[in-house]
């Protein structure tokens, strides 16, 4: 049985904002008292953007507040239980490292096409581009390098048309990256390492592309359905062309409810999610549960809108309360104290700041600094 999308032969099954956002906070971990380990949220959320890596952090702190800096840093570099490589709209994130092919399959056409897009305008062939990943690649055999020490090793090697794009990009590894055939290794912005995984991690059995997005889809549902397909075109940065491959989708797997797509199997927990009334987080920048959708109108009131999502793809730190955005806030670091401002849109009631008050204790343990709370009106 299949089933093409939007079905309009069916009335979708009736579901209250309230039951949406009490599944969503549910997958995301955000309502777990007990808290799941960082690999288990990676994999439940679709993994956790991480250009900058202390959001990565605090995104993993929300979700269990029991989790140390050490231990993220442990499970990528020492245990290497998650991996960190560009993936899902060319932005980084972490991953399960037992995912890592599944998501590169699924994400590898759309990524490279974007590069060869802009690797065009200098004349420079598919072909040429393709060869040139590999000159990346063997550059990396001896161990991982930074940014610099592979333009060093690669440039001399390159033709004048490939040079000349070299001049003007940030990164020169988005293709061997979308490939699956490197991926980063610890440091930031000029620091960057990158990783032969043919080094790294282990041997995973190949994933069909069609299987792969299928699965990417799945996963995305079960995290942030309900949703349509454009949700997961934005969220995904797969092609509209790809995601139409993907139709029409098994009926045995899919379901329409009132809100877009979601799981068969999670139908009946959407049906039954229990209030999320008094759930409050303080979610930090590029939070996963802010980027999932097309539109926002479900999680705040328009009028705040640039406060949030603001120039230059920055997503502010948010107040969630009832897994809607009521504020924005943020820290400064000295050396004992962690001095915390939150900026609710309205009036917040006494519980709510008790909630905020307890998140503010969790993260200056998490620093190990004395937390400070203010709120501005």
């Amino acid at each position: 049985m299949v089933m093409r999308m939007p079905t309009r032969s069916r009335k979708p099954q009736a579901i209250s904002a309230a039951q949406i956002n009490s599944f969503r906070l549910q997958r995301h971990h955000l309502l777990d008292p007990k808290g799941k380990d960082m690999v288990a949220i990676c994999r439940d959320v679709c993994g956790v953007q991480a250009q900058i890596m202390s959001a990565a952090h605090l995104q993993l702190w929300a979700r269990n507040p029991a989790l140390t800096r050490e231990a993220i840093e442990d499970a990528l570099w020492k245990k290497r239980s998650l991996v960190k490589t560009s993936l899902m709209r060319q932005t980084l994130h972490l991953i399960p490292s037992d995912e890592f092919s599944l998501y590169i399959e699924a994400t590898k056409r759309s990524r490279i096409a974007a590069v060869l897009r802009i690797m065009a305008r200098f004349k420079i062939t598919a072909e040429e581009a393709h060869d040139f990943s590999s000159v990346i690649v063997d550059a990396l055999a001896s161990g991982p390098l930074g940014r610099a020490a592979i333009i060093a090793a690669v440039q001399p090697k390159a033709s004048k048309r490939m040079r000349a794009w070299m001049e003007k990009v940030w990164s020169i590894v988005r293709i061997p990256v979308a490939e699956g055939r490197i991926c980063y290794g610890a440091g930031e912005g000029n620091q960057t390492t990158f990783i032969r995984t043919d080094q790294w991690l282990p041997k995973f059995k190949p994933v069909e592309e069609h299987a792969a997005k299928l699965a990417l889809l799945s996963r995305y549902l079960r995290a942030f359905g309900p949703a349509t397909l454009k949700d997961f075109i934005h969220w995904s940065g797969i092609s509209s062309a790809e995601a139409q491959k993907l139709l029409p989708l098994p009926e045995n797997k899919f379901a329409e409810v009132a809100g877009g797509l979601l799981l068969r199997e999670d139908v009946s927990a959407l049906q039954s999610a229990s209030s999320s009334e008094g759930s409050v987080h303080l979610l930090p920048y590029f939070d996963i549960y802010l980027l999932a959708h097309a539109t926002k109108e479900h999680l705040l009131n328009l009028q705040h809108y640039k406060r949030v999502y603001r120039n230059q793809g920055w997503i502010s730190p948010v107040l969630l309360i009832d897994g809607k955005i009521t504020g924005v806030w943020g820290y400064e670091l000295s050396r004992q104290r962690i001095n915390i401002q939150v900026e609710p849109f309205a009036r917040i009631d006494s519980g709510a700041r008790a909630q905020i008050q307890l998140r503010a204790r969790a993260l200056g343990e998490f620093f190990q600094r004395t937390p400070s709370l203010s709120f501005k009106n």
